[in-house]
């Protein structure tokens, strides 16, 4: 165990050091700049920053190399965040080719950790091949719901720590060691970058870093609940919730207004909270994950309970959704 707290120190300094670095240098060359002055719906930072916290939370989990499992995981960890860095270069790589990296990625993720989630919990299985295009669509589904809560400083990497730290109470509930020090050394990552991100948003983990935490938290969770079964594939959907509920509905009201689920928009919870409730960057953030992590906590308690799971998932889709009516009623008015 000592030497798995040695590992995550390391990779926490290795990710911080190159966060600072990339800090510096990207504004002396002009290389990943998000400028505050692009009309973008999500833009709302007043000061030109770096996107690519991304490189320094994936250079630190390079220490994977040194535990059992990491090797087989750096080739697809690299897909998942080569889909997205170039749009932080601000090179458009086509949709399709993007979500063919990330499939990809998934699938190698699959193959070599033979992480299949067939069993749903309350006596339902799936047939093999449905439950490898579960699993598929649930990574790459995550992928793209972290980055879609990336919009305010430490929103997506506090989710993401906070969600971590669940994954490694029951990691270590079920005395799983090696998923246990995976999620150590991500969790150091991240926590690295949420330091410079929170609350002044001096770097921003940008796409390549919202694919890459996705689809690594998406990969350690399959792997539990598939690997374990007093492990609830409904504790794994509750935990998740807030991110997925938040592509989901948001493909839901983008169809119902007729426009494109692909194309952006200002209606996220996070944007409404932000222009009704707030007006400030990181109390956005606060704000949303205060009311995100009891739900986190009661699924922790409750990692065998399928049915304590989903009503959990349940009274989460109802507050959210009490939540989006009022705020949404505010914009109508405003």
């Amino acid at each position: 165990m000592t030497y798995a707290w040695e590992l995550a120190f390391s990779a926490f300094l290795i990710s911080l050091a190159v966060q600072i670095i990339t800090i510096r240098y990207s504004k002396r060359f002009n290389l990943f700049i998000d400028s505050h002055l692009e009309d973008k719906p999500q833009r709302f930072h007043q000061d030109s920053t770096p996107r690519a916290g991304g490189i320094g939370i994936l250079l630190g989990m390079f220490t994977l190399l040194f535990t059992p499992i990491g090797w087989k995981l750096l080739v697809s960890m690299i897909l998942a965040f080569c889909s997205g860095i170039f749009e932080d270069f601000h090179r458009s790589m086509p949709p399709k080719v993007r979500l063919l990296l990330q499939m990809f990625a998934a699938g190698a993720a699959i193959l070599l950790m033979h992480s299949v989630i067939s069993y749903l919990g309350l006596g339902i299985y799936l047939p093999y091949l449905v439950a490898i295009t579960f699993s598929l669509f649930s990574i790459v589904g995550l992928m793209n719901a972290m980055n879609i809560i990336d919009g305010f400083n430490g929103l997506a990497s506090g989710a993401a720590l906070i969600i971590l730290l669940s994954l490694g109470h029951t990691a270590l509930i079920v005395g799983d060691q090696e998923m246990l020090n995976m999620i150590l050394i991500v969790g150091s990552t991240l926590l690295a970058f949420f330091i410079v991100n929170f609350p002044k948003g001096h770097i921003f983990m940008g796409d390549g870093g919202a694919y890459l935490i996705g689809f690594v938290i998406a990969l350690i969770g399959i792997f539990l609940a598939s690997t374990y079964t007093k492990i609830s594939p409904w504790y794994i959907l509750a935990i998740l919730i807030y991110p997925v509920w938040e592509v989901i509905f948001s493909i839901y009201r983008k169809l119902k207004a007729g426009r494109s689920p692909l194309q952006p928009d200002a209606y996220h919870l996070h944007m409404l909270v932000y222009r009704h409730l707030t007006r400030n960057n990181p109390l956005t953030s606060i704000l949303l994950l205060a009311g995100y992590a009891p739900f986190i906590l009661f699924s922790s308690l409750y990692p065998h309970n399928s049915k304590a799971n989903i009503l959990i998932v349940v009274v989460f889709v109802i507050c959210y959704g009490m939540l989006y009516r009022f705020l949404f009623q505010k914009e109508k008015t405003a």
